[in-house]
């Protein structure tokens, strides 16, 4: 990790309400430029540091968006494995709306793991649906993860 962190980058299409509510407070608070990216309209409040990139509807196309315009050091808020694999490849460190970090000692495993799960579906297999909704230990988890990376970074 670097801290040399400018932007936070978020994965808006599925982040949460209540992670996008923590990260715009961090934004003005900390004075951290932070843009949601997305491919429909999502709201923001006015803020100097706080913005939303609209992008083409369309597989991947908000992830592709964040991975060619994020920089080293970035924080990329995502659920997506691909997106985060893609994430720490550039240097940049990504973050789930649980608060796990993504790291190079673990996005290969988690990336295996998911299309381990994704051709056991693909096969016919039921293998459940996705995550449990966020409880208030996830939310504490995000939390303490971003003021830790916020902190770090001088912010």
């Amino acid at each position: 990790m670097t801290d040399s962190l400018q932007t936070i980058w978020v994965d808006a299409d599925a982040c949460p309400v209540v992670i996008k509510d923590m990260l715009f407070r961090a934004a003005e608070r900390t004075k951290t430029q932070t843009t949601l990216v997305a491919n429909q309209v999502v709201r923001v409040p006015p803020s100097a540091y706080i913005s939303f990139l609209r992008v083409s509807a369309g597989f991947d196309e908000a992830d592709n968006e964040i991975v060619k315009r994020m920089q080293a050091g970035d924080l990329v808020i995502t659920g997506d494995i691909p997106l985060a694999s893609d994430v720490v490849d550039k240097g940049g460190i990504a973050l789930n709306p649980r608060g796990e970090l993504y790291t190079r000692e673990n996005i290969k495993d988690r990336l295996n793991m998911r299309d381990f799960m994704e051709t056991m579906r693909s096969s016919g297999l039921d293998v459940g649906g996705g995550p449990p909704p966020l409880n208030n230990t996830d939310k504490q988890n995000f939390a303490n993860q971003l003021d830790k990376l916020l902190t770090k970074a001088g912010r």
